[in-house]
């Protein structure tokens, strides 16, 4: 079981950086002052976000906004090993070899800025991971007071029980919402509710908003007539949507938008009706359910 409390929904850092809203120190720090004060008090990080810079920058704007540590969760990952200039790669590739897993979580720790994360992720699975080698390198920064809980990303029931033989898991991130919806029909929730695993929802939204074809058409059109009934945003709806599920999934939002973060938590607090939540997943498949 995890021993974090995190916050109903995270605010992922991913585009904070150079990878896409190049957000000044100062504004960053204002984000993160928007977050905590709209009870969105955890944010997800990767050490290559931003070709491995925006977790310094945070670490700066988090320095610099003078908030207590204890006021926020924090989340990275390591694993991906991306063709950088700080990095001297051949070839994308994956690392979970012990001595990487230590470097990859000190790294983090000093770029942040914090003497320990709240939840430590693999970022994707690996072909060559050695579950025991994992095992080792999670039990060593438990022990020294470096990470609290330890989880997955991206990663399959299998795989997610290959490392649980050897080391507690407690979350796995992975992609899921109206659009993404494989986690709840292919045993993915059923297994992480089995094993009191946490979800996390990556991309939360889908891509109703992002791609113009028949399904976002269908979605766009029963958002509507959900939106006038709830008073609510869609993007409202779709969070509330992926919230209703039973494995308590914890999305994350990574809007920077201001006025979007304050009303991030009324997903939290809409109880999506039964019929409406099926209405959702009806018009994504483009079919009744069976």
């Amino acid at each position: 079981m995890s021993k974090t409390i995190l916050s109903p929904i995270i605010a992922g850092t991913m585009n904070w950086g150079v990878w896409d809203k190049n957000l000044t120190s100062k504004e960053m720090e204002n984000i993160i002052h928007v977050c905590l004060e709209n009870k969105i008090t955890t944010f997800d990080h990767a050490d290559i976000y931003g070709n491995y810079t925006t977790e310094a920058d945070f670490g700066k704007a988090f320095a610099s906004s003078k908030i207590a540590r204890d006021k926020m969760q924090l989340i990275s990952k390591c694993g991906i090993q991306m063709l950088a200039e700080n990095r001297d790669n051949r070839i994308k590739h994956y690392d979970y070899s012990k001595a990487h897993i230590i470097w990859s979580v000190e790294q983090s720790l000093k770029n942040l800025q914090t003497d320990y994360l709240d939840v430590f992720l693999l970022h994707r699975p690996s072909p060559l991971m050695q579950a025991d080698e994992i095992a080792e390198a999670v039990e060593k920064l438990k022990s020294e007071g470096k990470i609290i809980d330890f989880g997955l990303s991206n990663f399959t029931s299998s795989q997610t029980e290959l490392i649980r033989q050897k080391t507690e898991v407690s979350y796995n991130q992975v992609q899921f919402s109206a659009t993404n919806f494989e986690p709840m029909i292919d045993g993915s929730f059923d297994y992480m509710q089995l094993n009191n695993i946490r979800p996390m929802s990556w991309n939360p939204l889908g891509i109703v908003f992002r791609n113009d074809i028949p399904q976002t058409h269908r979605l766009k059109k029963i958002l509507a007539t959900l939106v006038s009934k709830y008073s609510l945003g869609a993007d409202t709806i779709l969070l509330a949507w992926v919230l209703k599920h039973p494995a308590k999934v914890i999305p994350i939002a990574g809007t920077v938008n201001v006025a979007r973060i304050q009303s991030l938590i009324k997903a939290v607090e809409l109880d999506l009706e039964k019929e409406d939540w099926f209405a959702i997943w009806a018009e994504s498949m483009g079919e009744d359910v069976p």
